[in-house]
């Protein structure tokens, strides 16, 4: 049993930075990597963001070259630099823990870019 909490979410100008957080709680164990999810008013979810417990990490390519993914192990908590934000970017954002046992959503933090 894994709880997951982002934060971090707010309204944000265009060109400005935030950073979000998913802080993990609970029987953490046998974990594959740790996703950022997000999801557009009328659109579809989709991956912004993967780090495996290797320490690789995935993007994709709206967000190459202006989020980073990173995580610090001693706070149990995973983070999602964002840079340069667009108004493309709104949306809710949420954390996605995978195990061998099962994946684990958060339940999200809203971002909006807007002037």
């Amino acid at each position: 049993q894994v709880q997951l909490v982002e934060s971090g979410g707010t309204l944000v100008q265009p060109g400005g930075s935030l950073r979000l957080s998913c802080a993990a709680s609970g029987s953490i164990f046998s974990v594959v990597a740790t996703n950022w999810y997000r999801q557009a008013p009328g659109k579809q979810r989709e991956l912004v963001a993967r780090i495996t417990t290797g320490g690789s990490t995935n993007y994709a390519d709206s967000v190459k070259g202006r989020f980073n993914i990173s995580r610090d192990n001693a706070k149990n908590t995973v983070y999602l630099q964002m840079n340069s934000l667009k108004p493309e970017d709104t949306a809710v954002y949420y954390c996605r823990l995978d195990s061998i046992l099962g994946n684990y959503w958060g339940q999200g933090t809203e971002v909006t870019v807007s002037s």
